[in-house]
C-alpha cells in the first residue's frame, strides 16, 4: 500500500479521493460506522468551495441541504453591527455555505470511491503504529468483529483528530495556547420567518453564536472554564431565561430545553505541533493544529492541509521514495497559516470573548436579569462597533476567513495525474481488513 490514512474527516477523505485520482493506492480507516454525528463546524468557506469547482464537485456540493450567508452580525444591548462582509471577495462563491458535514462527507468519499485505487474502511478502530529502524511502516487497527488487522504503507497520515492516536503514538506533543472557554452546545427549533445567517449576540457576562441549520438552531453558549457547575447549580430555568434575553426571537421556544442532558460541553482547545512528521508519518488537520470555533475555519484548514500534502507527496508515494524532505516540505507551507489564522482566533477570545464572560462571573442569574433590563452595562464592543460602521474593516476578517492567508489550489501536476474514471463507477468496497 502506498498511503495509509487514519481518520476520514474532512483532512483524510479529501486527501484520499486526491491521491486516488493520480493513481495511488490508498486506504482510508475510520473508526465509526457511518458519518452521523453531531459535529461542531458545518462551515464551507470561499476557498473549500473554490477547491470543489477545481475538482469539479462545485454543482454537486450546491445540490447537498445547505444555507448560505456573506454577513455576520453582533447585537449587544440595543446596538446591532455587522462584523463580517464577504460580498467583496473576488470569488465565484462570496458566502459561507453551511452544510451538514455527515452530508459533504458522503459526498467526498462517494466520489473517491469511484476510482479503484481506493479503498475506505469503516469500524476500523487504529490501535497504534507499525514501526521498523525508526520509521513508520503502517498501522495497527481493530476491524468490527473484534479482529486486529495491519495495514503496510510507503506512508502513514494521522487524520484522527485533536485526541490523535497516532499522534500520541509517534510521540509528537502538540503545544497548547487554548483559551479558558468552554461551549455549552444545543439545539432550539427553527421557523421560516427567523433571520437568516449567522448572528452573535452579546450581553451582560453572556455570548452566545447562533447557527442556522435549516429546521433548528444550533446554539453555542460560551462560559469560562470552571463554570459549568455554577451554570447547573442555577438551574435550568435561570438558563432558559438568559437565553430567552439574549435571542428574545426564540423566546417562546426555550421551553424546549426540558433537560441538561440536551446540552453538551464541548471544551474549546486550540494547539499545534512544533514539528507534524516523523519518517514514515505525517499529521495533518486536527491531528497538527486543534482549532477553535472561532470564524469556523477548522473544516477549510484541513481540507488545504490535504490539498497540499496531495500536491507534494504524489510524486513521491508513486515512485515510493517518500523522505523526511517532503513531509517537512508540508509542514513549512501550512505553518505560518496556521500560526496567523490562530493569532486571530486567539485575539478574538482574548479581546472580546473572555473579557465579556469574565464581567459576568460576579454576577448571579437575578443581578444579570436586572443589568439586562436596565440595559447599562452592555455596550457594543468599540471594535465591532468601529467594523460595522467603516465598510472596508469588515473586509479585512472577510478576507482572512473566506479566502484564508494566501490562496491554496491544486497544482497543475496533480491535476494532469488524475485517472480517467471507468465508464461505470468502481464498487470501491468497505471492507473489515486490508493488508
Amino acid at each position: 500500500m502506498s498511503c495509509c490514512i487514519a481518520g476520514c474527516g474532512p483532512a483524510g477523505a479529501m486527501l484520499g479521493l486526491l491521491l486516488a485520482r493520480a493513481g495511488v493506492d490508498v486506504v482510508v480507516l475510520e473508526k465509526h460506522a457511518d458519518f452521523l454525528r453531531d459535529f461542531r463546524g458545518d462551515t464551507l468557506h470561499p476557498s473549500t468551495l473554490e477547491l470543489m469547482d477545481q475538482l469539479g464537485l462545485a454543482e454537486k456540493v450546491h445540490a447537498l441541504p445547505h444555507s448560505k450567508v456573506s454577513t455576520a452580525t453582533v447585537r449587544a444591548g440595543g446596538e446591532e453591527a455587522q462584523v463580517v462582509d464577504l460580498t467583496q471577495l473576488r470569488t465565484p462563491f462570496p458566502y459561507i455555505m453551511f452544510v451538514p458535514q455527515w452530508d459533504f462527507l458522503d459526498l467526498i468519499t462517494a466520489e473517491a470511491r469511484r476510482y479503484p485505487h481506493f479503498r475506505l474502511l469503516m469500524e476500523a478502530e487504529v490501535e497504534g503504529l507499525l514501526e521498523a529502524g525508526g520509521r513508520v511502516m503502517g498501522v495497527r487497527y481493530r476491524a468490527a468483529d473484534g479482529g486486529h488487522h495491519e495495514v503496510r504503507a510507503e506512508l502513514t497520515v494521522a487524520a484522527d483528530g485533536r485526541d490523535s492516536t497516532l499522534r500520541a503514538a509517534a510521540g509528537l506533543r502538540p503545544k497548547d495556547n487554548s483559551a479558558p472557554l468552554d461551549v455549552l452546545w444545543f439545539r432550539i427549533s427553527r421557523r421560516e420567518d427567523d433571520p437568516e445567517g449567522l448572528s452573535v449576540r452579546i450581553g451582560a457576562g453572556e455570548f452566545v453564536v447562533l447557527l442556522n441549520r435549516f429546521t433548528y438552531w444550533q446554539v453555542g453558549y460560551l462560559i469560562l472554564k470552571g463554570t459549568q457547575e455554577r451554570v447547573l447549580a442555577a438551574g435550568l430555568e435561570a438558563f432558559r431565561r438568559s437565553l430567552a434575553r439574549l435571542v428574545p426571537e426564540v423566546a417562546d421556544r426555550v421551553g424546549e430545553l426540558a433537560d441538561w442532558d440536551q446540552v453538551k460541553t464541548l471544551s474549546i482547545r486550540s494547539n499545534r505541533l512544533p514539528r507534524w512528521y516523523r519518517p514514515g508519518l505525517l499529521c495533518i488537520g486536527d491531528a497538527a493544529h486543534a482549532m477553535t470555533p472561532v470564524a469556523g475555519v477548522g473544516i477549510n484548514l484541513a481540507i488545504q492541509d490535504a490539498v497540499v500534502a496531495a500536491n507534494v507527496l504524489v510524486e513521491p508515494l508513486r515512485y515510493g521514495r517518500v523522505s523526511v524532505h517532503h513531509l517537512r516540505s508540508v509542514q513549512r507551507r501550512r505553518a505560518i497559516p496556521v500560526r496567523i489564522v490562530q493569532a486571530f482566533q486567539s485575539a478574538i477570545q482574548n479581546r472580546l470573548q473572555t473579557p465579556v464572560l469574565r464581567a459576568g462571573t460576579a454576577q448571579d442569574g437575578a443581578t444579570r436579569d436586572r443589568a439586562a433590563q436596565e440595559g447599562a452595562t452592555v455596550r457594543m464592543p468599540r471594535a465591532l462597533a468601529l467594523a460595522g460602521r467603516i465598510p472596508v474593516l469588515r473586509r479585512i476578517p472577510a478576507r482572512l476567513v473566506g479566502k484564508g492567508v494566501w490562496r491554496v489550489r491544486l497544482s497543475r501536476r496533480l491535476e494532469a495525474l488524475s485517472t480517467p474514471l471507468p465508464d461505470s463507477p468502481t464498487a470501491s468496497r468497505d471492507e473489515g481488513s486490508a493488508g
